[in-house]
């Protein structure tokens, strides 16, 4: 059977989650914070990143989460998530790489160093100046989103894809931990809903990290 290493605000590790629940594939969530370094895990990937899924019955490892999901699609026709011309291939791929790259960068990133690893990992008080300029990153990508809204039903077309699972990873974490702003944000507001009613969604609801508790409305799919 499948382990997926992850933890729980990990988004690349949600990205993955997201698509093997749309796929149908089972698995065993294994807890891994990177941040240990522990030896067993880094003799797995030596990056020292999550995600990573093993099946030792078949001596398979798979490293990344664009590898892991590419994977997936490859080897399960169920709910192909990229999908269609090559043209619109290529333009789910780039969304998944903005959100993986710039928003991450941006806005996921820095909520998550100052409100989860300096609580769990380095016991010191989260930057204020930081956090106010992830929250200001983040209305601006979500203005982008909401231009992407205004003119497809999904992302980056007129069905869910990858590029879908991908912002909901990001938005979710930054959602939990308190970084977004929904006033004004209407179009990704009722995307959002829509993705966190679906059975692929509900495990993330319902997963806590250790000692941060989620705002208030996180698992409110009706916020």
């Amino acid at each position: 059977m499948w382990q997926l290493y992850q933890f729980p605000l990990c988004p690349f590790s949600r990205k993955v989650r997201l698509l093997l629940g749309e796929k149908g594939v089972g698995y065993e969530l294994v807890r891994e914070s990177p941040w240990a370094r522990r030896d067993e895990f880094i003799d797995m990937n030596p990056a020292g990143q999550v995600p990573v899924m093993t099946d030792q019955a078949r001596n398979l490892l798979l490293i990344d989460s664009m590898a892991i999901c590419e994977y997936f699609e490859e080897t399960i026709d169920k709910s192909a998530m990229i999908s269609g011309s090559a043209a619109y291939r290529a333009e789910i791929r780039r969304q998944v790489a903005w959100f993986d790259a710039q928003f991450f960068a941006d806005v996921t990133a820095p909520l998550l160093h100052e409100r989860m690893e300096k609580r769990l990992v380095t016991r010191v008080a989260p930057d204020s100046k930081v956090l106010r300029e992830a929250m200001r990153a983040a209305v601006r990508h979500l203005d982008y989103t909401d231009y992407l809204l205004d003119h497809n039903n999904w992302m980056a077309g007129s069905t869910m894809t990858l590029a879908d699972l991908a912002a909901a990873a990001h938005i979710s974490v930054v959602d939990y931990l308190g970084g977004i702003d929904w006033k004004n944000h209407e179009q990704t507001a009722r995307w959002y809903r829509g993705l966190k009613s679906r059975p692929s969604f509900r495990p993330l609801l319902s997963e806590r990290m250790d000692g941060i508790q989620p705002t208030s409305h996180y698992d409110d799919v009706d916020f």
